[in-house]
């Protein structure tokens, strides 16, 4: 409450404070100028404010501790009970408000509303033990109403009757903190503006609740007022952060930046940041976007002190605190590493360097999970496997010099989120690993795979090496699951069709062959995609092999080309190749299903004849021709063919 010439009410804590170090001068533990009130309100009137360097702003009070007294009819402290009653200067005594805090608003039983400073009992276990991201035990179920109603809330006047409203359906400390923070992340939006300039004013509540906009500063300064008044111990802590603007490895040193709340509950402190969890700042916008942020609500410190180090060690919860050499050289998993349930990631330092060109790095997760990767804002020169537990990324940088990688984790959300970022130093370069520009990730079957239909691969391991230049692929495939298959390589094949060509799939029962021919030596990317049959839309992608060939002789032609009436239990056995001798008798045999008769023509027109093991096989001369087709009749009573397989032939 600001303190004006004529007054109507006046500040409940400055009475609280006056009382308190009254009865310190009754009992002898005062010095006289300490006893004395004027010079009391003077040593109590400034405040330590945070943002872009920590200020100390003193402001002095205008009402004398004279006026102060006469605008005073009474004030009674009994019991647990304080109660004050004030009218205007000048006017005949009545009542015009009439305050009653409970003995929680006092402080402790002496009326010490000074909180109490961080202790051993406070602090937690370093490095962190993967029990809890929370620093007390906490099942957010418990809060769905109370998030609700709290979020809904609106300030309609002052922030007494903000709070107020907030703890009407608040019935603990830790309900009421709870309130208070939902309310902040879902109201409050952050001022860049003001964040960026350095001399600024700090933000009062009453400035914060008209214009709904601040800084860190008034993120915590308000945090820690509605806290006080709703009779919760907190303090606002200053100091140095990896948050917008950081850059990997970098090192902090001159004015803070950054400033949040240790907040008082059942016997022990704890952490909580309500600018960070509000919402975020686009780097390339520098626009801000409310999207609530559960992890800085009651963070474990071990995982607090990972962007957050304050200006007194004590306040990190830690045993053993870290220094800031530690703060800056330790890896800076973001909160969304923790929220989508990644545990650990290795190499535990932020910079890299490659040995032998290659740099690997792993993450533990608790649950399956689908991650991506970008090279310096590229999804390129990587191998990345997914595992139950987490994932494995093999990077290959294309140049000599320093590399940005970043890592995104999907959880379960549709979007992928930043969780890590390395930076990698590159020394020398394997020429002899230049991996496809299409090889996208992940690389190998997996859990996913396996989730979307494709199961038992014939090979689990996400590189295939070939000598001849060919390879068979097989795996299990769910009912009601259409698998689509295409081969690219960087200078190979680049039409959609050719893309295809090179692969020829069977399918035998539940099981499905993926035939692979190379048109020449190289690494190529191998991309498996899959469609339930029964719905719209198009196929998903689910992963891909890398086939490698390092015979330079091989140049396989393409299979030859399908149709639509080419059913997915057909079977080819012979010929595989797309491309036919000129002048030959080719052999023909295929396995069809519900076919009556089957056609194959050249120049002239070959029937093939049913054996006894359900194949349609017999020959056609290729002589006089460029085209080979194979053609099927489905009703014996109808005259009506379909173009099922075409083959080219060489020119003579």
């Amino acid at each position: 409450m600001e303190l004006k010439k004529d007054i109507n009410a006046v500040s409940i804590d400055m009475l609280l404070i006056v009382h308190s170090e009254k009865r310190r001068a009754a009992q002898g533990t005062l010095s006289d100028q300490q006893a004395n009130p004027s010079s009391l309100l003077q040593r109590r009137g400034g405040f330590q404010g945070v943002g872009n360097g920590v200020r100390r702003c003193h402001e002095a009070f205008t009402l004398s501790w004279q006026h102060l007294v006469e605008n005073v009819i009474s004030f009674s402290f009994v019991g647990t009970q304080l109660t004050v009653e004030v009218h205007p200067r000048d006017a005949m005594p009545q009542l015009l408000k009439k305050f009653s805090l409970a003995k929680r608003l006092q402080g402790d039983k002496n009326g010490n509303t000074r909180p109490r400073q961080p202790g051993g009992k406070d602090a937690h276990a370093y490095p962190w033990d993967r029990s809890s991201l929370k620093s007390m035990s906490l099942d957010l179920q418990q809060f769905e109403k109370l998030d609700i109603y709290a979020s809904q809330v609106t300030a309609k006047s002052g922030l007494d009757e903000l709070v107020s409203d907030l703890l009407q359906e608040a019935h603990t400390d830790l309900e009421r903190v709870r309130a208070i923070w939902i309310w902040i992340c879902h109201h409050i939006e952050y001022d860049i503006a003001a964040a960026q300039e350095k001399d600024r004013q700090a933000f009062k509540p009453t400035d914060i609740l008209r214009t709904q906009k601040t800084n860190c500063d008034g993120y915590a300064g308000l945090f820690e007022r509605m806290c006080r008044l709703a009779g919760v111990q907190c303090m606002t802590v200053p100091g140095y952060s990896k948050g917008f603007g950081y850059q990997t490895g970098q090192s902090f040193s001159g004015e803070f930046d950054h400033a949040w709340n240790a907040v008082y509950l059942e016997g022990r402190w704890h952490l909580v940041d309500s600018t960070w969890g509000s919402g975020l700042v686009d780097t390339i916008t520098s626009k801000f976007t409310f999207l609530y942020n559960e992890f800085y609500f009651l963070t474990h410190p071990a995982l607090f002190i990972e962007d957050h180090f304050p200006d007194n060690k004590n306040w990190q919860l830690l045993k053993p605190p870290q220094s800031l050499r530690q703060f800056e050289n330790n890896m800076y998993h973001k909160s969304e590493f923790y929220n989508k349930g990644m545990l650990s990631a290795h190499p535990e330092t932020s910079m890299i360097r490659t040995v032998n060109g290659k740099a690997t790095v792993t993450i533990e997760s608790c649950a399956p999970t689908l991650f991506m990767f970008m090279l310096n804002g590229k999804q390129e020169h990587g191998l990345l496997s997914l595992r139950k537990n987490g994932m494995k990324l093999e990077v290959y940088p294309p140049t000599m010099g320093t590399h940005k990688l970043q890592i995104f984790a999907k959880g379960n959300s549709d979007i992928y989120s930043s969780v890590l970022e390395y930076t990698l130093k590159c020394n020398y370069v394997d020429m002899g690993v230049q991996l496809p520009a299409e090889l996208h990730q992940p690389v190998g079957p997996s859990w996913f795979s396996e989730q979307m239909g494709i199961m038992k691969p014939s090979h689990p391991d996400p590189i295939i090496h070939t000598s001849d230049g060919r390879c068979s692929i097989s795996f299990s495939v769910e009912e009601g699951i259409n698998v689509l298959a295409s081969l690219h390589g960087d200078d190979g094949p680049i039409t959609e069709e050719t893309q295809r060509r090179y692969i020829f799939q069977l399918h035998r029962e539940k099981q499905t062959e993926l035939k692979v021919q190379l048109p020449h030596a190289g690494k190529f990317a191998l991309k498996i995609f899959v469609k339930k049959r029964q719905e719209p839309g198009n196929y998903i992608f689910v992963f891909n092999y890398l086939i490698c060939c390092a015979n330079t002789k091989v140049n396989w032609p393409m299979f030859p080309e399908s149709f639509g009436n080419w059913g997915q239990d057909n079977e080819l056995l012979e010929p595989l190749s797309g491309v036919l001798p000129a002048n030959r008798n080719v052999p023909f045999k295929l396995k069809l299903h519900g076919i009556a008769k089957v056609l194959v023509k050249g120049q002239d027109t070959w029937p093939l004849t049913l054996n006894h093991e359900g194949y349609w096989e017999g020959s056609c001369s290729t002589a006089g021709c460029q085209e080979v087709y194979v053609m099927v009749l489905e009703n014996a009573n109808h005259n009506f063919y379909s173009y099922i397989l075409k083959y080219k032939v060489n020119a003579q």
